[in-house]
C-alpha cells in the first residue's frame, strides 16, 4: 500500500477525499441481495412485493427491501484490506466518505458500526447512486479530481474518470488494465483467495451421502442388474444436484443465523467467500441440471423430484420456524429419498421399509435438533435464532429422538418375523444382529448429542465417527452373511 503522508510530502499537496464504495468493496458481499435474501426467509411474498417496487426503479426496490430488515451490519464479512486503507487515509489527515448504491439507511448504519466516514452518501428511493450518478454527485461534492475512489466493478470506470486517484479492490484482468489506462499509478487491492473450493463447499457434497437412500428400495429387493444399479446411480446424482440447490437457497436464507453462530459463520455465502449474486444463479442452475438427469427416469421420479425441492422450499421459508413440524418435514424429505428410488426403477415400497424409515429419521432429525438447543445451552443461549424452540425444550427433544429411534428398532425387529425375509435371505435369523447393533449405535449418538459433542447432522457426524463405522461395517457384514451363509 502506498504511504499516505510520502504521497501529500511529493507536492500532491493536502490529500483529496477518499470516497469508498460499499458493495464488494468494503464488504465482500452486496446490500442488495442480503436485504432481498433476509426479507424472503421473512417473509415468503418478498419476490411479489420486489417485483413491484422494482417497477418505481432499482433505488424504490432497494428502500423497499431496507424497510422490511435490519441486517445486522456488525456480522457482514468486511474486507480488512480496506479498512486498513481508510485507516490509513484517515491518519495521514484526510477526510473519507462512504459512497454507496446501496440504500442510504443501510449504509449509515454500516458507518455509524465502523466509525470510520466523515460522510455518509448512499442511494435516497428515487435516485440510484451507482456509476454515472455516483461519479456526478462526486464531482458536485469535491470536484474533478479533487476525489480518490475506491471501488470494484465495471460501473465505476465513470468514476475513476473524474477520480485523482483510482484504487481496485480484487478487480479482473480486464478492469485492470482499463483502470491502468485511465490512471497509470493507480492501486489495486487484492483480498480474495481462490474461489474453487468455495463453491465445492457450497455444494455440500459430504451431505449427498445422505441421498445413498435411493438405492435402499434396490437393497430391500435385492435387484442387483447391471441397469438397474445404473438407474440408480442416476437417480442418485439427480437428488443430489438438487439437494444442492436447496442447500445454496438454504444458505442464502439463513446468512443472518449463520453469520451468529461459531461453525457455520465459516460458510462459503455467510463469511464472503461466494458473492451472494452468485447464488441466485447457483440454486436454479443446479436444479435444472438436477431436473434434466431426472427426465430420462420416468415422470415418477420427476414428480417425486419436484414434491422434495416444494417441500424442501416450503422448510425453508416457513416449516423450519415450527416446532416439531420441522422434525416431521424433515423425517419425510429423507423417506422421499426412498421414494424416489422405487420410482426411478419401478419398483414398490415395503410398508416395513416405510415405518422404519418414518421413525428411524424422526429420530435422527430430533438428535440434529437436540445438538442445536446443546449447544445453545454451553453458550449461555435461551432462544434458538430462526427456529421455533427454547433451549428449555432441549429435554423433550431429546425425548422424542431416543423415543422414535428405539421404536424403529422394533419396526426392524417385527420385519424380521415377516415371510418376506424368510423368502430373501437363505439364513434370516442373522439378521438379528443388526438390530443389536442398530440399538447400540443409536444409544451412542444419543449419549454423544447429551454430551454436546454432536458439531454436525448426525449422518456427516458418522462419516467421522470411528464407533460409527465400525457399526455400518458390522450391519453390513451381517446382510451379507444373511444372504449368502
Amino acid at each position: 500500500m502506498r504511504d499516505m503522508k510520502d504521497s501529500s510530502a511529493e507536492g500532491s499537496g493536502p490529500l483529496p477525499v477518499l470516497a469508498v464504495d460499499l458493495d464488494g468493496t468494503l464488504v465482500s458481499s452486496d446490500m442488495l441481495f442480503e436485504t432481498f435474501w433476509a426479507a424472503l426467509a421473512l417473509d415468503w411474498r418478498t419476490p411479489f412485493a420486489a417485483l413491484s417496487a422494482l417497477r418505481q426503479g432499482r433505488a424504490a426496490l432497494k428502500a423497499m427491501l431496507a424497510g422490511r430488515v435490519t441486517i445486522d451490519v456488525s456480522r457482514l464479512p468486511y474486507t480488512p484490506q480496506v479498512i486498513e486503507y481508510v485507516r490509513g487515509w484517515r491518519a495521514a489527515g484526510g477526510r473519507v466518505a462512504l459512497v454507496t448504491a446501496a440504500d442510504q439507511s443501510v449504509a449509515q448504519r454500516v458507518a455509524d458500526h465502523l466509525g470510520l466516514f466523515d460522510e455518509v452518501h448512499g442511494s435516497d428511493g428515487t435516485r440510484n447512486l451507482k456509476g454515472a450518478a455516483k461519479a456526478a454527485l462526486l464531482v458536485e461534492l469535491y470536484g474533478a479530481r479533487g476525489f480518490a475512489y475506491v471501488g470494484d466493478a465495471g460501473a465505476d470506470l465513470a468514476i475513476w474518470r473524474d477520480a485523482a486517484r483510482a484504487i481496485t479492490v480484487d478487480a479482473a484482468p480486464d478492469l485492470r488494465r482499463r483502470v491502468d489506462a485511465i490512471d497509470p499509478k493507480a492501486e489495486h487491492l487484492t483480498t480474495e483467495t481462490p474461489r474453487g473450493p468455495a463453491y465445492v463447499r457450497a455444494l455440500r457434497p459430504t451431505q449427498w451421502l445422505k441421498n445413498i437412500l435411493v438405492f435402499a428400495p434396490l437393497l430391500a429387493a435385492h435387484q442387483f442388474a447391471m441397469g438397474t444399479v445404473l438407474t440408480g446411480f442416476v437417480a442418485f446424482l439427480s437428488f443430489s444436484l438438487v439437494a444442492s440447490a436447496v442447500y445454496v437457497l438454504n444458505d442464502l436464507l439463513d446468512l443472518a443465523a449463520d453469520r451468529a453462530h461459531p461453525r457455520k459463520r465459516a460458510r462459503p455465502f455467510a463469511s464472503g467467500a461466494i458473492p451472494i449474486s452468485h447464488g441466485a444463479i447457483m440454486a436454479p442452475g443446479l436444479l435444472l441440471g438436477g431436473l434434466a438427469l431426472a427426465l430420462p427416469l420416468g415422470w415418477a421420479f420427476v414428480a417425486v423430484m419436484v414434491t422434495y425441492f416444494a417441500a424442501t422450499l416450503a422448510y425453508s421459508l416457513v416449516l423450519k420456524r415450527r416446532a416439531i413440524l420441522d422434525i416431521t418435514t424433515l423425517a419425510a424429505l429423507y423417506t422421499l429419498r426412498i421414494v424416489a428410488g422405487a420410482a426411478a426403477v419401478g419398483l414398490s415400497i415395503s410398508v416395513w421399509l416405510l415405518a422404519f424409515s418414518i421413525f428411524f429419521f424422526f429420530s435422527l432429525a430430533a438428535v440434529k435438533r437436540q445438538a442445536e438447543l446443546a449447544d445453545l445451552a454451553q453458550r449461555g443461549e435461551t432462544e434458538a435464532p430462526g427456529r421455533g424452540y427454547r433451549v428449555a425444550d432441549l429435554p423433550v427433544v431429546a425425548q422424542m429422538a431416543m423415543a422414535s429411534g428405539y421404536v424403529s428398532v422394533l419396526v426392524l425387529v417385527l420385519y424380521l418375523d415377516s415371510p418376506v425375509v424368510r423368502n430373501l435371505y437363505a439364513q434370516p435369523s442373522i439378521l438379528w444382529g443388526i438390530c443389536g447393533v442398530l440399538l447400540y449405535w443409536l444409544s451412542h449418538i444419543f449419549m454423544v448429542t447429551h454430551r454436546g459433542r454432536m458439531h454436525d447432522d448426525p449422518i456427516v457426524y458418522a462419516l467421522r465417527d470411528v464407533q460409527s463405522l465400525i457399526c455400518v461395517a458390522l450391519m453390513t457384514g451381517l446382510a451379507v452373511a444373511a444372504t449368502l451363509w
